[in-house]
């Protein structure tokens, strides 16, 4: 049985297509007029560092959905009190959009059918939004189980969020690897819970420092590394 965990803001998901659009409704909803490109830009630097530092347990989960607004907001001249219910908005806003990566849905649908793959989600997403993209994108209905970081109460890398996997599935072999596009969170955590990893990485962009056993530039190519035992 071959047991595929699966990240999906990244990695089955075109997360910066969700995080544009529900961006500049939320614009629009706030009054806080146009959003550019290059304003996103900044934004998404901005997120992804404080999701690093999150995964590092440098800061918690609650710091990182206000403060990455407060700090973009402080940042654009904008009023940093409207953080917090900018970010209620935008969990919401998030699910509204699901682009699949090309050929994504096609391989989870695949694996859904092979009686030899077990698939499960994986995400540090927020309940909020996951749950919304679930449902929309339909990939709720393809995979074996969801385990949400808001539900277990450990982030990926910690070794506590992959225990709790781990003892509902009914543990971990040699046949179980995590797909992600993060070091800090997908990578870190396959060496942390000793499972095999496959690196998603469509601009062929990252220098992984650590161990990673696969690197993949498209997704229907993770089907000839978790095969090839």
């Amino acid at each position: 049985m071959i047991t595929v965990l699966w990240d999906i803001d990244g990695t089955l998901l075109d997360f910066l297509a969700a995080e544009r659009e529900a961006i500049r409704a939320c614009f629009a909803l706030h009054g806080l007029g146009e959003c550019t490109d290059a304003m996103l830009k900044r934004y998404s630097a901005i997120n992804r560092r404080c999701w690093e530092r999150l995964e590092r347990g440098e800061i918690t989960k609650p710091e990182v959905l206000v403060g990455r607004f407060r700090e973009f907001f402080s940042s654009e001249g904008l009023d940093p009190a409207k953080a917090g219910p900018f970010n209620a908005d935008y969990q919401l806003a998030l699910g509204d959009t699901c682009v699949f990566y090309p050929g994504a849905k096609e391989l989870l649908t695949s694996f859904h059918n092979d009686p030899s793959v077990r698939q499960y989600g994986v995400t540090n997403g927020t309940v909020i939004a996951q749950r919304k993209k679930l449902a929309k994108s339909g990939i709720g209905d393809l995979l074996d189980g969801v385990f949400i970081s808001d539900l277990i109460g450990f982030e990926k890398p910690d070794i506590r969020f992959f225990d709790c996997v781990a003892s509902s599935i009914g543990g971990f072999d040699a046949n179980t690897w995590i797909v992600g596009d993060s070091l800090t969170s997908d990578m870190r955590g396959a060496v942390n819970a000793g499972i095999r990893s496959i690196l998603f990485d469509p601009s062929s962009s990252k220098r992984p420092d650590l161990r990673v056993d696969r690197v993949v530039t498209r997704i229907e190519q993770v089907r000839g590394c978790v095969s090839f035992l």
